[in-house]
């Protein structure tokens, strides 16, 4: 898994435990609904900015949410076959 990947999963985890919308989640951290989809579904990079906006509206520390980008990605690299 890359990070763009990871990162949209783990944006998407926390969205969906906390009963956000993605509509939801573009209204708090001021970013734009497509943006927020882009990112779950990594057909967008985001910036140090936009992680920090995500990281606010959900409510967790921005290293928090690289920590676990970073964990998503160790654990597909376990897993994957070389």
């Amino acid at each position: 898994m890359d990070c763009p990947e990871a990162f949209g999963v783990v944006v998407r985890e926390l969205r969906l435990q906390r009963g956000l919308t993605q509509n939801d989640l573009a209204l708090r951290s001021g970013l734009h609904f497509n943006q927020i989809s882009r990112l779950e579904r990594a057909t967008s990079v985001p910036s140090l900015v936009t992680v920090f906006a995500i990281a606010d509206a959900l409510e967790v520390r921005p290293d928090a949410l690289v920590t676990r980008v970073m964990e998503k990605i160790t654990a597909g690299r376990r897993t994957s076959k070389f």
